[in-house]
């Protein structure tokens, strides 16, 4: 179930709006045979393409799979016959899919005689690849990320300003992945016209990214015309309007499914106080600042009573700094 995570962690961004399923098959005798991610929509779901990889191989074989496979004919054909009539005698998941059009694969599977097993691994599929996928199943709306670089003071920029670079290139460069896997990065006028970002992947040396998400600036005032975020390296969409439900609305009718809310401390505020921040990735870089940029903006908090409750999932070293992973915490 790892190695199908894996492949689910490496389609994630070319999907959408279908999830990032992964699946590992394995032979008769235990040997791994077909492994495979879903491609793009309209094409190969993730069984399908470890099956034309396994081939006959696959006869007698066991399938584990990240989500429940499918069992409705859209744009391909039902994953769950596709296992059965390969001849695959037994099937672990992690994710019973909730979606009411796609569900019951593993009734289909068990009504042809294979064995079934779910929960594998569930926890790691849901905080993992197919995070944003099922949140946007259960809300209706993109999954929203908040990323930050900070110093450990909570501080954006110095005080004059400068920004560059509060974290370390370890940070950077998995940023740079990250944007390879998210559908949309949002930045507000602001950003844009003090920073002049380009808001796209920039992979490693020698490697070139296969994909850049869509750009997206909020807020009323103009982009100015050589803003490099208007260039030719990835499509830029300007919302005129400071109301993140808009925003999500307008990106919901274009099948985004995973947003990454990049700046700044204005916009970042006005999502969190419209309840629309579902995870906190923060980059924190071992240095004080002082009197410098805020990380957040107002939030509607008055008092310590008022403060939004989060829960840690992670906190890991990115070569100096250190990676907080935290999501809001259950009412």
């Amino acid at each position: 179930m790892r190695s199908a995570i894996a492949a689910s962690e490496g389609v994630r961004g070319f999907t959408s709006p279908n999830p990032p399923v992964g699946c590992l098959i394995v032979d008769a005798g235990g040997k791994p045979v077909g492994f495979g991610g879903t491609q793009p929509p309209g094409q190969a779901h993730a069984e399908i393409v470890a099956l034309r990889m396994a081939g006959a191989a696959a006869k007698g074989g066991t399938a584990f799979v990240t989500l429940e496979p499918c069992a409705h004919h859209g744009r391909t054909p039902p994953c769950a016959d596709a296992l059965i009539k390969a001849g695959i005698v037994q099937v672990y998941y992690a994710i019973d899919d909730p979606s009411p059009v796609a569900s019951g694969g593993a009734q289909r599977l068990r009504q042809a005689g294979v064995t079934v097993h779910s929960g594998l691994l569930a926890d790691q599929v849901r905080t993992g690849p197919l995070r944003a996928w099922l949140h946007r199943v259960r809300t209706g709306r993109p999954h929203v990320t908040w990323k930050f670089a900070s110093s450990v003071d909570g501080r954006l920029s110095a005080a004059d300003g400068t920004s560059r670079w509060i974290s370390s290139p370890e940070a950077r460069a998995e940023v740079h992945e990250l944007r390879l896997k998210v559908d949309a990065v949002i930045v507000g006028t602001g950003t844009v016209l003090a920073d002049d970002p380009q808001l796209i992947s920039r992979p490693p040396v020698n490697e070139t990214a296969t994909r850049q998400p869509l750009r997206v600036v909020v807020g009323e005032r103009d982009i100015p015309a050589g803003a490099r975020v208007l260039d030719d390296a990835a499509e830029t969409v300007h919302l005129r309007t400071r109301d993140p439900r808009e925003v999500l609305a307008a990106l919901t009718e274009r099948g985004v499914v995973d947003v990454l809310l990049e700046g700044g401390a204005k916009l970042a505020g006005a999502f969190w106080e419209a309840g629309a921040v579902d995870r906190a990735l923060v980059y924190m870089a071992p240095m004080l600042l002082g009197a410098g940029t805020p990380v957040l903006g107002e939030i509607g908090v008055g008092t310590i009573g008022d403060a939004l409750p989060l829960m840690f999932e992670s906190a890991t070293m990115i070569g100096p700094d250190v990676r907080i992973s935290a999501v809001p915490a259950p009412e």
